[in-house]
This record gives C-alpha cells, sequence and structure tokens, in this order.
C-alpha cells in the first residue's frame, strides 16, 4: 500500500463528527470555566502586567474587564464548533484567540494549553463540519459521511507524540525514586477521603511508574484491537484520577474523546449517529494539492518531534535552567521553591534600591519570579524600563536562591550580572543561570 493510498482512501467520518461536538463543547467549558473559576481574574486582570512569551511583550490583557469579554467571546466559538455554525471561521478564530492568551501569560502555562492550541489549528484543517452541522444543514451539497483517512492519522500521531514524550520525561532519577510523587501527594493530604490513601507508598509506586506505562503504552494498545478495551478501561481510570487529584481542567475528558479514533468507526456510529448512512466504500480519492499536504504536514511534525528533544543540546539540567521546558510535554515533573531579592542601581549615584515585590506583582506572579530564569530576566527588564522612564539609567542584579525537588537552596542567579545589561537568547544557554548541582 502506497502513501497515498494509505493517507486518502476515504473512510466513515463518524468518529470525527462525534469528536467535533465534544471537542466543541470543552473548549467552551474551559473558556467559561476560566471566568468562574475566578482564573481569568486572577491571571489576566489583577496583575498590572503580565509576564508573555519573550518577544510578545506587546500582546498584554485588555484593560478593565475587557479579558471577561474575550474570554466569553471565545466561549461562543467554542459552541459554534460544536454545532458546526461557520465551522472553519470559528475554529480559526478560537486557535488564533487561545494562542493570543497563551502568549500573554506564563504565570499559569500548562502543557495543556499548549496542547489545545495545537489541536484547535488541527481542527480548523479537517472537514469536521461534514454531517450534523448547521453548516451542513444550512448547505446540503456540504454534507459527507466520509473522510480522508490522514484526518484520523494526524489526530492520533499528534497524541502519539504527546504520550510517548509525558512517558520519556519521566525516567529520571527524582520521579523513579518517588521524590516528585511524594511531594505532589503530600499537596493532598487535605483531600477528602482519599487524602490519607495517597499518601501511602504503594499508591506512590503504582502512580509513578504506572504514570510512565500509561503515557508510553497507551496508544500502541489503543490501535492493537485485542487490547483496547483494556487500554480504554485505563484511561477512564487514569484521566479520572487525573481530573480529581490534579484539576487540569478538560485535557482529561478531551483525552478520553480521543479513544473515538481507535474504535471501530461502525461502532461509533452506532453509539452516536444513529441516523447516519454508515460509509464501507473505502474509495480512493486523490486531491489536487495531495503532495503540498503531505510535505506540511510532515515538517509540522517533524518540528513537533524535535522541540521535546532541544534541551538536551543546551547545557545543563532543564529541571534547573527551565530552557527548553516549554512545549516538550514535561508534565508535572518537578517542584520549586525560590526566595529572591532584586537590587536596582543608579549608574549615576550609585544608590541602591531593593525591590519589593509586592509593589510590582500579584502573588501568583511572584512565584516564577522566584524560580524561572527566563521571567527573572523580564522582570529585569521591566524594572530597568520604568526607572528610564523616570530619566534613571540603572543596573539590576539578582539574589535567587532555589530548590528543586526538596534539595537544599542553591544560588540560581550570578548576582555579580547585571540582568538589565542581558540579552536573551531562546536557542542557547544564560551564562548568568549559575551551573546546577542536580544529580
Amino acid at each position: 500500500m502506497n502513501i497515498n493510498h494509505f493517507l486518502f482512501k476515504q473512510v466513515d467520518n463518524s468518529p470525527l463528527i462525534v469528536f467535533r461536538m465534544i471537542f466543541g463543547l470543552l473548549c467552551f467549558l474551559e473558556s467559561v470555566g476560566a471566568i468562574l473559576t475566578g482564573w481569568v481574574k486572577k491571571t489576566l486582570i489583577d496583575p498590572e502586567f503580565t509576564f508573555t512569551f519573550i518577544g510578545f511583550e506587546w500582546l498584554q490583557p485588555l484593560p478593565g474587564y475587557g479579558m471577561y469579554i474575550y474570554y466569553i467571546i471565545m466561549g461562543v466559538f467554542g459552541l459554534f464548533i460544536m454545532l458546526g455554525y461557520k465551522y472553519r471561521f470559528s475554529a480559526i478564530m478560537f486557535t488564533i484567540m487561545w494562542l493570543a492568551t497563551y502568549l500573554m501569560q506564563k504565570s499559569s502555562y500548562n502543557n495543556h494549553y499548549y496542547l489545545l492550541i495545537l489541536l484547535s489549528a488541527i481542527m480548523a484543517i479537517l472537514p469536521a463540519d461534514k454531517y450534523a452541522s448547521i453548516d451542513a444543514k444550512n448547505n446540503p451539497a456540504k454534507k459527507k459521511i466520509s473522510m480522508p483517512n490522514w484526518c484520523k492519522v494526524v489526530i492520533i500521531l499528534q497524541m502519539f507524540i504527546v504520550y510517548t514524550y509525558g512517558s520519556i520525561a519521566k525516567l529520571y532519577p527524582d520521579w523513579l525514586d518517588l521524590t516528585v510523587m511524594e511531594i505532589l501527594m503530600k499537596g493532598k493530604q487535605h483531600y477528602y477521603i482519599i487524602g490519607d490513601l495517597l499518601q501511602e507508598n504503594w499508591i506512590h509506586y503504582f502512580l509513578a511508574y504506572g504514570g510512565i506505562l500509561y503515557d508510553g503504552l497507551v496508544i500502541p494498545l489503543l490501535l492493537y484491537k485485542p487490547t483496547r478495551k483494556l487500554a480504554f478501561v485505563a484511561s477512564i481510570f487514569f484521566h479520572l484520577f487525573n481530573s480529581i487529584v490534579f484539576q487540569v481542567g478538560i485535557f482529561p475528558y478531551l483525552s478520553l474523546a480521543f479513544t473515538l479514533f481507535f474504535f471501530d468507526s461502525k461502532t461509533i456510529n452506532r453509539l452516536f449517529l444513529k441516523s447516519k448512512p454508515y460509509y464501507s466504500e473505502n474509495k480512493l480519492e486523490i486531491p489536487k494539492y495531495n503532495s503540498t499536504l503531505i510535505a506540511a504536514f510532515s515538517v509540522y511534525f517533524i518540528i513537533q518531534i524535535l522541540l521535546p528533544i532541544r534541551h538536551h543540546v543546551i547545557q545543563d539540567n532543564v529541571l534547573w535552567t527551565e530552557e527548553g521546558h516549554r512545549m516538550s510535554w514535561r508534565m508535572m515533573l518537578r517542584s520549586k521553591y525560590g526566595y529572591v531579592n532584586y537590587y536596582v542601581v543608579d549608574k549615576k549615584t550609585n544608590n541602591t534600591t531593593v525591590i519589593n515585590l509586592n509593589d510590582y506583582l500579584t502573588k501568583k506572579q511572584q512565584r516564577p519570579a522566584s524560580t524561572k530564569p527566563d521571567v527573572i530576566w523580564q522582570f529585569s527588564q521591566r524594572l530597568k524600563k520604568e526607572y528610564a522612564a523616570k530619566g534613571q539609567d540603572v543596573s539590576v542584579f539578582v539574589d535567587c536562591k532555589i530548590s528543586v525537588n526538596g534539595r537544599p537552596f542553591s544560588p540560581l542567579i550570578d548576582k555579580e550580572v547585571d540582568l538589565a545589561a542581558e540579552d536573551w537568547s531562546a536557542f542557547k544557554h544564560s551564562q548568568w543561570i549559575l551551573p546546577s548541582k542536580l544529580d
């Protein structure tokens, strides 16, 4: 079977149609939930400014309560995706708006937020509105009961990358000797009923090693028919546990929705779309743009494969430097605590001012400004600009010590270096980050 036959043969589109409905609903719930839980207020409204991805400092939240309106509009686009109304436009707009909120703040960085960008962009390309949608109802010529096989392949491959790197990242000493799991579970001791159980050593072993095995094997086991149901049951337990214990938003339910693409589409059709005719012809429909499509997705997946391993070519341990941590599926791998002093020195008078973080940052922002080198650098740059606006040319020195996974506190930043005078490079190690003492 050649690549064109594999990717462009027509298959029943029931899994994609059902997934679109669930995906759109979850996008709506994520958007509205961020308002109702106070996340939008705490992360985007309360701060005087946000720590953006470096290079996107211009991308700041809307003033006043504008971000509430912003998230409501995103939620509406989520509903439109679910209903299949102006589908492609709605999916593109949700992708752009979600991407903007991702880039404009790092205080609540989460791999799942990054995944939602990728998935919403992929969904904007997929023909997910061809059935059971307002678009198809308004334009019957659009209605279709099949899709090219590549639509399923790209979803499965994307999730294979996510889970596989999630498993590989856990293969390091602090995870294997249960240090990380003990820290994670200690913070859950107050949970009603299960709090004490989560402190048991055998539970830590089960969760730590079970997490490695689940992430590493779930996609192959779902692909293999004899183990598919077992993998699905394991997925239900794994994701509901994560939802209850770690409260990670829509991700557990989105992950369960992905299993639609592994089961027989006839089963999905029978369970969820009983009135939809089942497609079984397997016709081959190769579009004129097939080579362009294959090339585009090849480049995309090469990037997805390389991004998570970039930290291996950057000096020192990524747990310490954070260089190469984001967009790498390094989920719940470490616990960091730090304390920091920022010193602003007037170059003309040599007067030194010790910065009170409470005057500039929310409590939520102070944690990354005490533990993450890129955020520390950004805040130093901001201090320089604020003092420059008052007519002062200053240097900014930082004395910061952090603890990684319960280790003794160690200096993170070279306090003799003027961070306000340093440039940032996203592709190489910053020498003002002191060497780690991690084993």
